[in-house]
């Protein structure tokens, strides 16, 4: 299709309310029953409807969302996929999910635009720089790519990086990893829904589940609505929301939910062609391919719902990339938003049954959710699917808060939580 057929199709359409856009998947109506139900539209419950089907061969599944698909924190994130953990459990958990997303493009038969520019996580101090090498040793032990990039290595990938003399933090090099990036956050979630949809999903937006049916110590569907729906597989993927189904079943989760903010700029020029997190100033940031800069910092730290955020806090990573590069002190805000982030005390996911028996729930991901999306529905697939762990979920099961197996990754995931 040329650009001008493109762009006289987008008028055409325009004028004509869009009515001639073939829809990328079907809008369902509930029917009495299904072999498993998915609560929750984002990217992790489209991934575990499409898993369920595609790796299962789940021929009746229902995916639930209560607003539109895409509409929570699959569509406020700034899009960032990796794997430089430091636990095994956490790189097995993460590079299975990287090693998706760069087959998902093709798998999906949909552009997920996935954009593998690397990513530094840039440290400041002696002591940071040695937390860095132990990561990347780790790394490595665990069998993904990862190295410690130098300083001077790190001025030449980042010309732009600050190098004042009144800089309140010098980059003294940091983790790289290559296979590290972006990805379209919107396009994953209507690849996997469009994916879904063509292998017989009913994905139904505008479902309220109100209440689950239980009998006997076990699920036997939802109440939702649109009316019951019967089921003995339930999957949960809601993130920040969990806490509340799982109340209804009597259990009750160490989850707290907060804002991260996150901004992009009017668009430029190419000037920066990774992914860059300063250990200093929490601050992360990438330019997109429109040529905006994506940036986002720490969490803020009051218990919220509200996708909103505040001044204190946007000020707070605003200094931060102005530290950063402050090249780009003279840019315009073009947007802001704040996603919903529930945070676990080891900032590790939670992914498991829960209370009981047909009940799995995939959560807790913190600020990971969106680079964990094709593993956290790969893997909440296979335990509803066969009521049983896979390898890699086993370790992030809820029963470690009892064993005090924790796996505590706050300073793998470069974010203060």
């Amino acid at each position: 299709m040329t650009d001008h057929y493109s762009a006289w199709r987008l008028f055409r359409e325009g004028l004509r309310g869009h009515t001639g856009w073939q829809p990328a998947w079907r809008k369902a109506t509930p029917a009495a029953e299904y072999d498993a139900i998915v609560i929750g539209g984002g990217g992790h419950g489209l991934a575990t409807a499409y898993y369920l089907a595609k790796n299962h061969g789940f021929t009746r599944v229902a995916l639930l969302e209560k607003n539109w698909i895409g509409g929570g924190n699959t569509g406020r994130n700034t899009t960032a996929v990796r794997s430089n953990y430091f636990y095994p459990e956490s790189v097995a958990l993460y590079d299975l999910s990287l090693r998706l997303y760069e087959g998902l493009s093709e798998e999906l038969n949909y552009n997920v635009m996935l954009s593998q520019r690397g990513m530094l996580i840039a440290a400041h101090t002696p002591m940071q720089m040695e937390i860095c090498t132990r990561i990347v040793n780790a790394m490595k032990l665990n069998g993904v790519d990862g190295e410690v990039m130098s300083a001077a290595e790190a001025r030449d990938k980042l010309p732009l990086l600050n190098e004042t003399s009144d800089r309140r933090y010098t980059c003294q090099g940091g983790i790289w990893q290559g296979r590290a990036g972006v990805a379209r956050h919107d396009a994953v979630a209507w690849g996997y829904a469009r994916a879904a949809s063509a292998l017989g999903v009913d994905i139904i937006e505008n479902c309220d589940v109100t209440a689950l049916d239980i009998e006997g110590g076990a699920v036997r569907g939802v109440e939702t609505s649109l009316g019951p729906i019967r089921a003995q597989r339930i999957g949960i993927a809601t993130a920040g929301a969990t806490p509340a189904f799982a109340r209804m079943a009597g259990v009750t989760l160490p989850i707290h939910n907060y804002a991260l903010q996150a901004f992009v700029s009017e668009p430029v020029k190419p000037c920066l062609d990774t992914v860059l997190l300063y250990l200093g100033t929490g601050t992360y940031v990438s330019q997109s391919d429109k040529g905006e800069l994506v940036f986002g910092g720490g969490l803020d730290r009051v218990p919220t719902y509200g996708q909103r955020g505040n001044l204190p806090a946007q000020e707070t990573v605003i200094s931060g990339l102005l530290e950063m590069f402050p090249a780009f002190a003279q840019l315009k805000l073009l947007r802001q938003w704040a996603g919903v982030v529930d945070v676990v005390p080891d900032s590790s996911p939670v992914i498991g049954p829960v209370g009981p028996e047909g009940l799995y729930i995939n959560c807790g991901w913190g600020t990971g959710g969106f680079k964990a999306i094709p593993a956290g529905g790969w893997l909440l697939a296979h335990l509803v699917a066969t009521g049983e762990h896979h390898d890699i979920s086993r370790p992030f099961d809820l029963d470690r808060f009892k064993t005090g197996r924790l796996i505590d990754e706050a300073a793998g995931s470069g974010i203060a939580h």
